[in-house]
């Protein structure tokens, strides 16, 4: 899954400041349904990490089953925290 493929998808634009706070509202909503019926562990933690890029996801321990998707999640944003460190300095 791309980030471009999964906006696009979900608020019907690629470009973040085209979106109204409708669409986003609604793009937000349809994502977590899907995030909610998904299978694939790779596709819901795409789904997941889109939903924490707009802290609209789930907590950690209703978005995964294992410890090491949990964990993997936790990285991540972890990542993203460094990142908008970084940004700041």
């Amino acid at each position: 899954m791309h980030l471009d493929d999964l906006l696009r998808r979900y608020f019907a634009s690629d470009d973040l400041t085209a979106i109204s706070p409708d669409a986003l509202a609604a793009g937000i909503e349809h994502c977590r349904v899907d995030l909610g019926l998904e299978k694939d562990p790779g596709k819901r933690f795409a789904l997941w990490a889109l939903l924490h890029l707009f802290d609209a996801a789930p907590d950690l321990d209703v978005a995964f089953k294992t410890e090491a998707e949990r964990e993997a999640a936790r990285n991540f944003g972890d990542l993203l925290a460094g990142a908008a460190e970084d940004d700041e300095a």
